[in-house]
Order: structure tokens, then C-alpha cells, then sequence
């Protein structure tokens, strides 16, 4: 069986304590139900303190969960509500495109990809949940980028790889691909990460009208692209599904 880390245990224990109490904890009421010494207890309190996790009231001196530990959980929720939400509609634009369709969030300077159906053929395909997509090159990325300022801060701190000979690194230039995809609502990719590869995706808001994350389709150029340019139908398809999405998370009319 693995090693645990004491410190850590120690640390958790002392969060369900605060999460469970009816009532700010002193000190002593935290070292003596986790049977710690006052010194050790203090110790880890001080580090949850410095992190965000804990706060400590500086009338009383007591302590009580911070506001870092509630941020976490609601990224939590978001994500999972974000990914219950869009599940029938990723669906129902699978089966209008003909393509697959990927639900990406912004995760570690890039986009991380929450739920994925796959193309409605018979063709043999990868499930990519879990998967890295990166910020400057995808529509998914894009699309982050153009609606979220910390996506957008970010794309300027990140590396820019040429991926083919159409990848857009330069920083000027891809603020002007973010201006066009606000003016129209939706980002593309066309052989700019996948030689061969087109995508398209559009924006998902929430309830307060910030962006939570973007969905798209992804497909062969051939299938994908008609005369050089993404299918008109696509498009609005991709669009219906993120306004769709948008809706039921409570973000009303876009």
C-alpha cells in the first residue's frame, strides 16, 4: 500500500473540521479534536492561512474556511455543471455536422478538453477528454482567448509553436484574429495545429454572462471547408449549440 503524507492528512482533516463546524474554531478546539499538539496544529493552520484555504478572524483569533477553498469548489461545480449542460446539445450538434465535437475549458495556459462525442460514423476514433489543446492555433483556443481576459493574458505569456506553415505565432497578428472572432462570434482553425484539419467553435457564458468555456467541431478540410472557407451551415450549426449551452447555464439571449 502506498505512503501517505501525514502533513497533508493533518492538513485535510483540519478542513472538514472547519467545514463541518457550526461555529468559528480556536486553536486549542482544533488541536484537541484532531489530538495534535497546539504547536503542530498551528503550524499547518498558518500554511492553509498563508494559502487561502483558512482565515483567521482578527478579533476572535479563530478560524474559519477562506475564500481560496470556496473559489476551488466552484471551479469545480463549474466545470461539471458546464459539461451536464452541454451534454445533449454536443450530441445533437454531432449529428447535425456529421463531425466530432469537442468541450473545452481554460486549464494550465491551455485548453482542456471536458467532454468529446465522437464523429457519428463507423470510422475508429480516440477519446480525447482529458486531452491538451493549446490557446494560440485551435478555434477552442481562440475562442478562450477572444472572451476570457486570463486566457487572453495568458496567450501573451505562453510559447506560440508553428505547428504547420499556417500557424499564426505572432502576437500582433493573433490580436487581430481575436478582434475578428469577437466581431463574428466564433474562431476557426483551418490546418493551423492539424495539417489537413479544420475546426470551428463559439463561446459559452454563463449566468453572469462571463465566459466558462467553448465548444466546436472538428472534421477533415475537405469536409469542413467548401471553396476555402468553413461551410456556412457549420458555423451557424456550431453557434446554435454554444448559445444553446449558454442558455440552459442561465446567460439568456446572446
Amino acid at each position: 500500500m502506498a505512503r501517505t503524507i501525514q502533513s497533508l492528512e493533518r492538513a485535510a482533516a483540519m478542513l472538514r473540521l472547519l467545514a463541518g463546524g457550526e461555529r468559528r474554531l480556536g486553536l486549542s478546539d482544533v488541536a484537541s479534536a484532531l489530538g495534535l499538539a497546539k504547536g503542530t496544529a498551528h503550524g499547518i493552520l498558518r500554511t492553509l492561512q498563508q494559502e487561502g484555504f483558512v482565515e483567521q478572524d482578527p478579533a476572535s483569533g479563530r478560524y474559519q474556511l477562506g475564500a481560496e477553498l470556496l473559489r476551488l469548489g466552484n471551479s469545480y461545480l463549474d466545470v461539471h455543471e458546464l459539461r451536464a449542460r452541454a451534454l445533449v446539445w454536443a450530441d445533437d450538434l454531432a449529428r447535425a455536422s456529421g463531425e466530432s465535437v469537442h468541450l473545452g475549458v481554460l486549464h494550465q495556459q491551455g485548453v482542456l478538453i471536458i467532454h468529446h462525442v465522437f464523429r457519428p460514423d463507423d470510422s475508429r476514433q480516440v477519446l480525447e477528454v482529458g486531452a491538451m489543446q493549446p490557446l494560440h492555433s485551435t478555434a477552442l483556443g481562440k475562442v478562450l482567448c477572444a472572451y476570457d481576459p486570463v486566457a487572453h493574458s495568458q496567450l501573451a505569456e505562453t510559447g506560440r509553436e508553428a505547428f504547420t506553415d499556417r500557424t499564426v505565432t505572432d502576437l500582433a497578428e493573433l490580436e487581430g484574429v481575436l478582434d475578428l472572432t469577437r466581431a463574428r462570434g466564433w474562431a476557426a482553425d483551418v490546418e493551423e495545429t492539424w495539417a489537413g484539419v479544420a475546426s470551428v467553435a463559439a463561446p459559452i457564458h454563463d449566468r453572469r454572462r462571463m465566459p466558462v468555456g467553448a465548444v466546436g467541431i472538428t472534421g477533415a478540410v475537405e469536409r469542413v471547408c467548401a471553396d476555402g472557407e468553413l461551410r456556412a451551415q457549420l458555423v451557424a450549426a456550431v453557434r446554435d449549440c454554444a448559445r444553446a449551452v449558454s442558455r440552459d447555464l442561465g446567460a439568456g439571449r446572446f
